[in-house]
């Protein structure tokens, strides 16, 4: 088993370093959290934790965790606390528990105290700040040759020391390993001998190592679309890309069956590559803007963003707009600055923490690209995943928690759950994970499509209340039929909750 660091006792007190489980009496020291109604919504409650800001150095800077809270809403059915987490890296649970009650089903929300963290880094918790224009200055993450390469090795480097400098101490310690013992002081600021877990995508990856590290003080938890942190670069280029090439797929499929497609009966994979190709050769513009050229990367990036609902007939109807649409002569207007010096901007900076993806030269770079073009030649790869990758060229080797097969040996069992068709964290993944972990985990598959399986049908919503309710897994294979993605009207007439905005990537992430 790795050497193991956690935390126990009072949360401003004793970092131990010890082999094994944490000593049970430390689950009711330390402070407690002083609760009062938050700004932003006064039906939740709001608190903040100070924690150190590298649990090596317990006694050295601090930081205040920010935490939402809402509260059981039948106390004689308390079960527990329930604490979620939306994914990204940079989503804010915060958020997600201020939403919590437009997400969850009513079983759940009686049962448990939901509990929102915002993550070291993001948005409330000492958020990872970088300069406008710094972020601005981005080269072209596509480099055609090892000088363009440097070049974005260098600015990545410029990028990290200026967010360093706006941010702090903390930027350095804001990887995922470090907010799995923030999650488990803030289990002992609850009072709680045991907790329950929602990980969402990213969320996920922090849930497996919680359960990795701290597997007994769990009762029960749900990694929901599931990331695999044991890909190496190579591998994970090639899961992202062929996961993003069967969600177009898929679109494709259901334009040719749906007569209400914008796109239907016409050749949907010739209609999109023609379509980039004319974005490459800058004749592609904005419908809502014809002074604005759109590239490829934008298009493919829109439709990678709605096939996460799946919204398929607002892709088909976009690139039936992008077709028609005929560029102006008029003079674009100038931007205007807001005045805002910095931006929030966690992700780089989680995800180079968390995977020790260093691609060394464009020699490497480009046989990526390559692989990655091959395995999805309509979706270019998966944008998200070159995003993340690109985003660590140059950066220093040191990693903070590199990825690796997980050793969970503690914990009871655990529930994993994922579409089969999601465009982001494909369920080769979820599989590989469970592979990982069988003997304390179920896998539960949707057949459908999109990112995040709670919510799509009242079988996956059953699986997973009746999961957290009783604490027990379902049969080993269980499967829940697909639901038809519903259309814009569909939507109108009767919405469905499935992506609330906290859970909606920021920008972009898991």
């Amino acid at each position: 088993m790795r050497r193991i660091i956690r935390a126990v006792g009072g949360v401003a007190a004793t970092v131990a370093v010890v082999l094994g489980v944490v000593p049970s009496a430390a689950a009711h020291q330390g402070p407690r959290l002083a609760w009062s109604p938050c700004v932003e919504d006064v039906t939740a409650e709001c608190a903040t934790l100070s924690l150190p800001v590298d649990w090596a150095k317990p006694r050295g800077a601090r930081f205040d965790l920010a935490v939402a809270r809402r509260t059981a809403t039948d106390p004689r059915k308390r079960t527990g606390v329930l604490l979620i987490n939306p994914g990204g890296p940079g989503g804010s649970g915060v958020d997600f528990a201020l939403e919590a009650n437009t997400f969850f089903s009513p079983r759940v929300l009686e049962r448990f105290d939901v509990i929102g963290f915002d993550p070291r880094g993001v948005k409330r918790s000492a958020p990872v700040e970088c300069s406008v224009d710094v972020l601005a200055r981005q080269p072209s993450l596509y480099p055609a040759n090892q000088t363009e390469f440097a070049a974005l090795g260098a600015y990545n480097r410029e990028l990290a020391a200026d967010c360093r400098r706006q941010t702090g101490p903390i930027y350095d310690h804001v990887d995922s390993l470090s907010v799995v013992r923030d999650m488990d002081a803030l289990r002992v600021a609850l009072g709680e001998r045991k907790i329950n877990y929602y990980g969402l995508s990213y969320g996920t990856l922090i849930g497996a190592q919680y359960a990795e590290e701290f597997g007994g003080n769990i009762r029960a938890m749900v990694m929901d679309s599931v990331i695999d942190h044991s890909n190496g670069v190579r591998k994970f280029t090639e899961v992202s890309s062929a996961t993003t090439e069967d969600s177009f797929a898929e679109f494709v499929e259901w334009c040719d069956r749906t007569t209400s497609c914008a796109l239907h009966g016409r050749d949907v994979p010739k209609a999109w590559d023609d379509l980039l190709a004319r974005a490459d050769r800058g004749e592609v513009v904005d419908p809502a803007d014809p002074t604005r050229a759109v590239d490829s990367t934008e298009i493919i990036y829109t439709a990678f963003d709605l096939f996460y609902l799946p919204a398929w007939d607002w892709l088909a109807t976009s690139i039936r707009d992008w077709e028609a649409a005929a560029p102006t002569t008029r003079a674009a207007a100038p931007g205007v600055r807001t005045g805002t010096e910095t931006a929030q901007a966690p992700f780089a900076a989680v995800f180079c923490q968390d995977w020790d993806f260093r691609v060394r030269d464009h020699r490497e770079f480009a046989a990526l690209v390559d692989r990655a073009n091959r395995l999805a030649p309509h979706m270019r790869g998966s944008i998200l995943a070159h995003i993340a990758t690109t985003g660590c060229v140059g950066l220093p080797d040191k990693v903070n928690n590199p990825q690796h097969r997980l050793d969970v040996t503690d914990a009871p069992d655990l529930l994993m759950i994922n579409a089969k068709h999601d465009p982001s964290t494909g369920h080769e993944w979820a599989t590989n994970v469970h592979r990982q972990i069988r003997d304390t985990a179920t896998l539960v598959t949707y057949e459908g499509w999109g990112h995040l399986a709670y919510n799509r049908t009242q079988c996956t919503r059953d699986v997973v209340d009746n999961y957290l309710i009783t604490a027990k897994t379902p049969r080993a294979g269980t499967r829940c039929a697909a639901a038809e993605p519903t259309t814009a009207a569909a939507r109108s007439a009767a919405p469905t909750v499935q992506l609330p905005s906290s859970v909606v990537r920021a920008g972009w992430g898991w």
